[in-house]
């Protein structure tokens, strides 16, 4: 079948509103179709080919065109395409994967709650918090810090959590009782010849001058990604977790994971607390759980949250919160199907090992270039920030667009990556491998090239 590639990006431009898209740019330059994909590979409606640096939006974990995947939710959608979990119903698949969940977790947790993505699970997140201080008799203490640079989603209480000022100008948010501290972002804003372990003490510092100044009986939770994605691509310096854990515990206050990046394999480890060696009392995830084959998000919920919201069931009725496509059975599938894959892939294995690799190659190339300040990262989460001046750090102006400027002349190299500002990031398929790794860096140095000379 022939593919008419002008009428396809006429009818897109003229009938869909795209998500986090500049409507000026689209105008100007017309969408960018794809049409099919195989491994770490995607192909779009004229036949070009990319390596695909994102995994869609750090989501394809397994790469592109897997049949068991694909076959798993064919079977399911044939044999229940869908029934909820309201009011004590459930299927099959579902009650498989929440088991399957449970036992991949970091720590112990008592129970899963499934919604469709990231924004909305952190939303449960938010409500599971309040409801659970309203359980134990602490009403006043609603209060949740999150981090400038963070991103926990888009709807209107994950937006204003969010730490990106861009979403919230002409939204009006932040809304809520929201707090924000200090992004760990020791490249940009660590003082001058501070190390690293003592960055992470001035933030924890930080923290408890803010709890200090609010009441810690006002504040319930602090959400904290393992390390910063849509903010920059950010990792927590050394002794991060270890500083702020015991604050938050000193004054009862929740830690959330949001793992929504990082969990399933990203950074090495099958979860970033593993990582950084934390205990969270909630844990968010998605993407990687049915790695983008279907939409499905996780909240973890632990003894010490579950606990109090069992041993109130008797006086509180119904529990008044949930989505249609909680549980999806079809998602269920996708989701089995993903993690036995993870399993025997060896996922974590290979991120453990390419991971560096394609970080210390990007150093080894661009490292001495005039024009990068900064190659950082954690597992297969890489970032590269431009500076007009090394020395200094000093940004480019804004307007000149830079990071916007080497993320086109990679795709017109084959290469798929995301501006963050003048932050280019990569966070490829779980299954690259390091040839593959070799062809992203060669592709992207001339990429840089080809802007920044």
């Amino acid at each position: 079948m022939t593919i008419d590639a002008a009428k396809l990006a006429r009818q897109d431009q003229q009938s869909q509103f795209h998500p986090f898209t500049s409507i000026a740019d689209l105008a100007k330059d017309g969408p960018t179709v794809m049409v099919s994909g195989q491994g770490v590979r995607v192909r779009d409606v004229n036949g070009r080919e990319y390596l695909d640096g994102m995994a869609g939006l750090w989501c394809v974990n397994l790469g592109y065109g897997r049949r068991e995947i694909v076959e798993a939710i064919a079977r399911q959608s044939e044999r229940l395409s869908f029934f909820h979990t309201f009011n004590g119903m459930t299927s099959d698949v579902v009650a498989e994967c929440a088991d399957a969940l449970l036992k991949r977790a970091p720590v112990p947790m008592s129970r899963v709650f499934f919604g469709a993505s990231g924004s909305d699970a952190n939303e449960t997140q938010l409500k599971l918090i309040w409801y659970y201080n309203n359980l134990r008799g602490k009403p006043e203490k609603k209060k949740i810090i999150a981090r400038w640079n963070s991103y926990h989603g888009s709807g209107v209480a994950t937006a204003s959590l969010t730490g990106l000022p861009g979403m919230h100008t002409l939204f009006d948010l932040p809304k809520g009782p929201i707090l924000h501290v200090s992004a760990p972002y020791y490249y940009r804003n660590a003082p001058e010849g501070m190390s690293e372990r003592d960055y992470s003490r001035h933030l924890a510092r930080e923290l408890e001058d803010v709890i200090e100044r609010e009441g810690a009986d006002t504040i319930a939770a602090f959400f904290a990604e393992a390390v910063m994605g849509a903010g920059g691509l950010i990792p927590p310096p050394e002794g991060y977790f270890d500083e702020i854990g015991p604050i938050l515990r000193k004054h009862d206050i929740l830690l959330v994971a949001d793992e929504v990046v990082s969990g399933f394999g990203r950074l090495g480890t099958y979860w970033g607390a593993q990582t950084y060696g934390f205990e969270p009392d909630l844990i968010t995830a998605a993407k990687g759980v049915t790695s983008g084959y279907f939409p499905m998000s996780v909240c973890f919920i632990s003894p010490k949250v579950w606990d109090v919201i069992e041993g109130a069931a008797g006086q509180t009725g119904v529990f008044g919160h949930g989505y249609t496509y909680s549980a999806h059975p079809v998602g269920a599938a996708a989701a089995l199907a993903a993690l036995k894959l993870i399993d025997e892939l060896e996922v974590v294995k290979n991120v453990a090992d390419v991971g560096p690799y394609l970080l210390n190659a990007m150093r080894d190339r661009l490292g001495q270039h005039t024009h990068v300040g900064d190659i950082r990262g954690k597992g297969l989460m890489i970032g590269i920030e431009l500076a007009k001046d090394r020395a200094t750090k000093e940004s480019f102006p804004p307007a000149n667009r830079t990071g916007r400027e080497i993320l086109k002349a990679a795709a017109q190299r084959g290469l798929i990556t995301r501006a963050l500002g003048d932050t280019l990031v990569f966070a490829p398929p779980l299954i690259i491998t390091r040839g593959e790794a070799d062809e992203l860096v060669d592709k992207f140095a001339l990429s840089v090239g080809d802007v920044l000379g």
